[in-house]
């Protein structure tokens, strides 16, 4: 028996302990979503309860449990692994789908009318818990924040994250704390806030110029942050920071405070006080701390806006990075290819032989994501990940995806590329071809500066919809300086809302990478990030474009040259030009000699 059908046969212990807690505190329905108090992408062990409960590896998914019916909320990205992983589980699958009614919907319909729907306000976010209410107030029915039955369901739950706390030190910190404080601070005047509440962990980790390793990933730490003209209060637990590094923020004047301590200090604040907070980035539970009559400003954080565009300073760290991480993907793909058929290669060893190479680069801090390694069907999923109970031999003909990538501290990097195995059929190059062409399509692109860009999606995805195909995922994420490697507020997505935030301004990181994706048979996706720079003004207006970061040879032998246009092919090989000079430098050997044969004008 495998591990996969050990969970799936707790899952129905773990979900008849919740219910008979629901029944003895009068919960009609319970909603699990996938979010800690900080609203994190990945999740420290504690707060990973959704998964507990569901048996669900997934990132992101909400649950809802009844008496009668347990139901779990994914996208098309993982609705083959959520298949699998919830078989025997007794929990429904419900797909998401644009314009169809998600979990926060199918609550307002289905719990019972006058009844009572809980979720620990602790980690939802305070605006789906608004729509929530609001639509559970219609049909009487009242919303619990205040229970968390995990806490008592979930005995062997891990203990918060203790890891140390460390400084992102010059050169690679281009401004110091005692700036970014200060632009902050000039921010909260204009917006007439006295204080300002920081939930999320990236904001707070770049405002203060420092990292760590609470979550898997990201070099961020478990954290909260308040800010006012005066002061600057950190509140992180116990033993994280180290008595040095204490005097270090005393003396920029942030004071270290106890993690716990936050709701004290939240419903310290007096009536008249003005507290500027991002709704979509605090919890519904944290802000019940606060005094209801304190005014709140309710706006994105500043953080957000400034930290998503890179200095310049940065941006000469990113493209060493860039090169770093390149030159570990050259020596990995020579040694691929040199031992692909002589010895057993799995998507778990590509894993190994691609993570150890990254590992040997100066600036290495650890993976900015869990390496996607798919042949053939696995491809399929976009977010599939080999375990050692399920993986595919790397043999015979077809399409490897990689989707891989690294945290340095000078920069983080996400890149995919195809993988040739044996001779990949023409229905796969075609696709490979057809996705390259939307990848192009993007990277040449120009557009005016300030446009919002979940806008710019169509171009990526024109070339594809010529031939009637598409894919279900967004074209592009922004991308943190040795951060969050899915960072805001732009994302390149049709799906997503066109917010004011969204606007494309000079610094910001994006990736662009469109996809194809046949189920059963095989996935395409093509990536690289790039940043936007500026273009030069006309008599219409101030334009962007983007500079193409990743540095990595794009596998000609997956492609059908005759279906790329001329400016497709002067794309290609301009890149493998810029590829081959920035990188022969850096290689020696196998590596050099992979990259100046993959690197050839076509």
């Amino acid at each position: 028996m495998n591990s996969q059908s050990t969970v799936s046969q707790s899952v129905p212990a773990r979900l008849g302990r919740v219910r008979a807690l629901m029944a003895r505190e009068g919960v009609d329905a319970l909603l699990v979503p996938s979010a800690d108090p900080h609203l994190s992408e990945y999740l420290p062990g504690y707060w990973q309860g959704r998964q507990w409960l569901s048996g669900f590896q997934g990132s992101v998914g909400t649950l809802v449990v009844t008496a009668q019916f347990a139901g779990l909320w994914v996208d098309s990205r993982y609705w083959e692994q959520a298949e699998n992983e919830l078989a025997g589980s007794s929990i429904e699958l419900m797909k998401l789908r644009p314009g169809q009614p998600g979990a926060l919907e199918w609550l307002g319909e289905h719990a019972p009318a006058t009844g009572v729907v809980a979720v620990d306000g602790a980690v939802m976010a305070l605006a789906p818990a608004r729509q929530l209410e609001s639509r559970l107030s219609t049909r009487g029915v009242r919303l619990l924040t205040h229970l968390d039955l995990l806490a008592e369901a979930w005995p062997e739950r891990p203990a918060l994250p203790g890891n140390p706390v460390y400084q992102h030190l010059p050169p690679h910190a281009s401004v110091n704390r005692a700036q970014k404080l200060a632009e902050l601070r000039a921010t909260l005047r204009e917006k007439g806030a006295d204080w300002h509440f920081i939930a999320t962990l990236d904001d707070i980790a770049w405002l203060f110029n420092l990292r760590g390793s609470d979550v898997s990933y990201n070099p961020v730490f478990v954290a909260f942050a308040l800010i006012s003209q005066a002061r600057a209060l950190l509140f992180v637990g116990e033993g994280k920071v180290d008595e040095h590094l204490r005097q270090v923020l005393a003396a920029d004047g942030i004071e270290v405070c106890g993690y716990a301590t936050v709701t004290a200090a939240l419903a310290a604040f007096e009536p008249d006080t003005a507290l500027l907070l991002d709704p979509a980035r605090v919890t519904r539970g944290l802000l019940e701390a606060v005094d209801t009559r304190v005014r709140l400003i309710e706006t994105i954080n500043p953080t957000t806006l400034r930290k998503s565009r890179k200095d310049e300073a940065d941006l000469v760290h990113v493209r060493q990075a860039m090169e770093q991480d390149g030159a570990a993907l050259c020596e990995f793909f020579a040694w691929f290819e040199a031992n692909l058929g002589a010895q057993r290669i799995t998507e778990l060893s590509v894993d190994e032989q691609l993570t150890a190479a990254r590992a040997r680069r100066p600036g290495y801090v650890s993976l900015s994501f869990s390496t996607i390694a798919a042949f053939n069907a696995n491809g399929a999923m976009p977010h599939y990940r080999a375990t050692e109970q399920s993986h595919a031999v790397i043999e015979g003909d077809g399409l490897l995806l990689i989707d891989s990538g690294g945290q340095y501290v000078g920069g983080t990097t996400d890149i995919t590329r195809m993988v040739p195995i044996g001779e990949p059929s023409h229905a796969q190059k075609a696709d490979c071809t057809r996705v390259l062409k939307g990848m192009i399509a993007l990277s040449r692109a120009r557009f005016p500066r300030g446009i919002l860009s979940p806008l710019l999606d169509a171009i990526a995805r024109a070339p594809i919809w010529a031939d009637e195909v598409d894919y279900g995922h967004g074209t592009g994420h922004g991308v943190g300086y040795f951060m969050n490697v899915h960072e805001g507020p732009q994302v390149i997505a049709y799906q997503a809302a066109a917010a004011p935030q969204t606007a494309m301004q000079p610094g910001m990181i994006s990736s662009i990478e469109p996809g194809t994706y046949r189920p059963g048979q095989w996935g395409v996706r093509i990536e690289n990030l790039v940043v936007n720079r500026e273009a030069g003004s006309t008599a219409f207006g101030e334009f962007l474009q983007f500079e193409t970061l990743t540095l990595c040879p794009i596998d000609t032998r997956c492609l059908l040259p005759e279906l790329l246009g001329r400016e497709d092919i002067a794309w290609l090989n301009a890149y493998h030009h810029t590829v081959r000079e920035r990188l022969a430098p850096l290689l020696a050997g196998d590596a050099l000699q992979w990259l100046e044969q993959r690197t050839r004008a076509i």
